[in-house]
């Protein structure tokens, strides 16, 4: 089955240096449920930003 989102090597680093988003591979099939979890400054809200086009990554790429 062909995914509708596939992510490839999102990558974001912040000026500060903080690294958010390091090599993220995820490819979501038609159907599927997926969730995402994790402590204050996991990169959660920034990963969503890339994926709405409100941010632009460092490296990567996402296909809908």
């Amino acid at each position: 089955m062909q995914p509708v989102i596939t992510i490839e090597r999102l990558t974001k680093t912040y000026a500060s240096g903080h690294p958010a988003l390091k090599q993220i591979d995820l490819q979501i099939h038609k159907g599927e449920i997926f969730a995402l979890l994790g402590p204050n400054g996991a990169g959660k809200t920034t990963f969503m930003d890339i994926i709405t086009g409100k941010t632009r990554p460092d490296s990567g790429h996402v296909v809908w």
